[in-house]
């Protein structure tokens, strides 16, 4: 099978996630200022949610276009992240509720960090289809970056029941790190589309 299908499933997924996420967000109850603070904590965590899920989405769609071929596997995978993507609109809303206190923060690092397991495991099973000297496999190496975004998301779990403030400050170090697209898989996709350009 091609993954152009499961691209453009997995784009329609997410826009329906962005979608509810900003629905989630009440409309202040007043015309000034004072009215749109108590919005504040729920704006915060739809900003650094839209850009998590985004990151999600850039890399998912670099990891695709350096990939030929997917299985039944790779297809269960890739929902299983969509799953965990879809809960981010349910811990904004939980937050929302009860501000950025300890077992909502918690929570919100308890769905990343499920996600960025689900990523892990998409693009092995994309690896095994496609062979250990693929493309991804190759450009991946050894991962180093997602296996401490991952630890990061891991810590801050405990660490939001002592202090929320420094889970959140992991949450934002890792979206951060990942703003910029992954290079190591963006250089291929640039070289595939240069390469297919001159052979056209």
């Amino acid at each position: 099978m091609e993954p152009a299908r499961l691209e453009a499933f997995t784009d329609g997924v997410v826009a329906i996630i962005i979608t509810i996420m900003v629905l989630e967000i009440r409309v202040p109850h007043g015309a000034d200022l004072t009215a749109l603070q108590a919005d504040v904590p729920v704006l915060l965590a739809y900003l650094l949610s839209y850009v998590n899920v985004g990151i999600f989405w850039n890399n998912h769609h670099h990891m695709l276009h350096v990939t030929e071929r997917i299985d039944g596997k790779v297809l269960w995978a890739n929902l299983g992240l969509l799953f965990w993507l879809s809960l981010v609109p349910f811990v904004i809303r939980w937050i929302d509720e009860a501000g950025f206190t300890a077992l909502p923060t918690a929570a919100y690092g308890v769905v990343l960090a499920c996600a960025s397991v689900s990523y892990i495991i998409l693009q092995r099973q994309i690896i095994a289809v496609n062979g250990h000297d693929s493309r991804l496999a190759v450009a991946l190496g050894s991962d180093l970056k997602g296996k401490l975004s991952l630890a990061l998301y891991l810590a801050a779990i405990p660490l939001a029941f002592a202090r929320p403030w420094i889970a959140i400050v992991f949450y934002v170090t890792v979206a951060l790190s990942w703003l910029v697209p992954d290079t190591r898989i963006e250089a291929l996709v640039n070289r595939s589309t240069g390469e297919g350009t001159r052979n056209g």
